[in-house]
This record gives C-alpha cells, structure tokens and sequence, in this order.
C-alpha cells in the first residue's frame, strides 16, 4: 500500500489578516475613541468673549484709564502709574487664561522706573515705546489663543503702540501715549 502524504496548506495569509486587525483596532482607539462616550464630550471653547473674567485688577487699570484725573509732567507719574497698572492687568488675564508671561512683566516694569529716575531725560518716549511694544505683543498672543474675536481691538492697540515715537519727547506726545492706554484698557474690558 502506498502512503499518501497531505501536507497542511501554510497558514501565512491567516496570520497577516490577524495582524492587521490588531492594528487597525488599535489604530481605533487611539485615534478615533478617545474613552468617552460621544454624549460625555465636552466642546473646546478657544474664544472666551463671552466668558466674564471680572478680574478686580483689569478693572482697576480700566477705571484708572477711564477716570483719567491725572495730567501728564515731567516726572512721568502718570505713565509710570499707567505702566503699572496695565502690566499688572496684563499678568492678570494672562493668569486668567494659562499664559506664561513673567520675563515680559519684568522688563515692562523696569521700563516703568526707569522713566521716573530722572525727568529731564530725553530717552523716556524710548523706554515707554519699549513697554507697550512687550505688553501689546502679550495681549496680542493672548487674544489671538483665546479671544479670536478681538482682532480688531487688538490691531488698534499695535497702531497706538507704534504711533508712539522714540524720538519725540513724551510731553510733546501725549495723546499718542494716552491713546494706547485707552485702546489697551478697551481690550482688556473686553477680554475681562
């Protein structure tokens, strides 16, 4: 009698099919399934217009500005205050929204002293130009991450920013410094 041998078909193709199963699902659920069932998940909001901060130092900076009592002198009091209070209105809605902004506020306020050190300097405008450079480009991130409505707002306060000359004393250019803190109060009551 002659033994027949059967040989057992190879099982490759069975194994590749099997593979790619395991990695289509896992390519699943670490990139479609999240873990949450699809009434669980909560949109993520990146404009917060609507959301109110009422933060009690950006609304001191926004009454000081409002309030606008004090004129502008030599000793640069009112510039120096406004500085101040609008950097610390700055750090605050940046700790509003999770933004890191401290070596920004620190140069701000050396700014700010250095303008009332001695009053006949004739580099203050340099200084005050320096400072709302750094405070407009802090809002301005914050506003482009978190208050993308604001554009506009935040494009006037660029332009009051620059309309500040260097080379033209501050007193001879008062409403220029006035105006940007009256459009960065604007932005700010609107972020706040």
């Amino acid at each position: 009698m002659a033994i027949i041998k059967i040989e057992k078909k190879k099982t490759a193709w069975l194994w590749v099919t099997l593979g790619l199963i395991l990695i289509a699902a896992f390519i699943y659920f670490m990139y479609f399934n999240d873990g949450t069932k699809e009434t669980e998940k909560v949109p993520e909001t990146t404009d917060l217009i609507g959301v109110n901060e009422n933060n009690n130092i950006v609304k001191a900076f926004v009454d000081f500005i409002e309030t606008d009592s004090m004129k502008m002198s030599l000793d640069h009091a009112f510039t120096n205050e406004a500085l101040l209070k609008l950097t610390d209105a700055t750090n605050a809605m940046a700790d509003e929204v999770g933004y890191e902004v401290k070596a920004d506020i620190d140069k701000v306020k050396e700014y700010a002293v250095v303008i009332t050190k001695d009053p006949f300097d004739t580099s203050h405008a340099d200084d005050i130009r320096r400072a709302t450079d750094i405070l407009t480009n802090v809002l301005q991130n914050i506003q482009k991450a978190k208050y993308p409505g604001l554009t506009n707002e935040a494009a006037e306060l660029r332009n009051a920013s620059s309309a500040i000359n260097p080379d033209v004393l501050t007193l001879d250019q008062k409403d220029a410094v006035k105006s940007f803190f009256r459009k960065a109060a604007d932005l700010l009551k609107k972020m706040n």
